[in-house]
């Protein structure tokens, strides 16, 4: 498979693209936990349909310890014991945060309240920006078409 479009090598997308990781980098730096990062940037790309995003996520999970029935259970979340409350709260926030268009009133109260009791102020900034981040870089990736199963863990720094 071929993308669509070479955004690595185009002069806008890659002023872009530093730009981006530039701006996520308070997320990455902030106290929200890396395994709920991963898992919540895993539910974002398996909705959106982000092979790439999703090739990345969970192989940099995986090589961070995530283990592979955690891994594998992220989309039946809600069915599976494996994910503690507040990893619960954070992926319901992925999915609402991602599916603003199914729902006119976006991102439910019962989550928010969940989120609020289970995070603090900056880790509720880090979910927010994250939720938005990794819809973007869905958005992104999917549109230009770009494949996955190459990613190596790390290889993007």
């Amino acid at each position: 498979m071929e993308p669509r479009f070479n955004m690595f090598e185009n002069e806008v997308t890659s002023k872009f693209f530093k730009r981006l990781i530039a701006a996520s980098r308070p997320i990455g730096e902030s106290s929200l936990p890396k395994a709920t990062q991963e898992l919540v940037k895993i539910r974002a790309s398996q909705i959106n349909g982000c092979g790439m995003c999703l090739d990345m996520h969970t192989k940099d999970a995986a090589a961070a310890g995530e283990t592979p029935v955690r891994l594998a259970m992220v989309a039946a979340w809600r069915e599976a014991v494996v994910f503690t409350e507040a990893e619960r709260a954070a992926l319901a926030l992925a999915e609402e945060g991602t599916r603003l268009a199914d729902n006119h009133a976006g991102v439910s109260d019962e989550t928010w309240e969940q989120v609020r009791k289970h995070y603090d102020d900056e880790q509720i900034g880090a979910l927010v920006c994250l939720v938005a981040e990794i819809n973007t870089w869905n958005r992104l990736n999917v549109i230009a078409r770009n494949p996955a199963g190459e990613y190596q863990p790390g290889m993007f720094g």
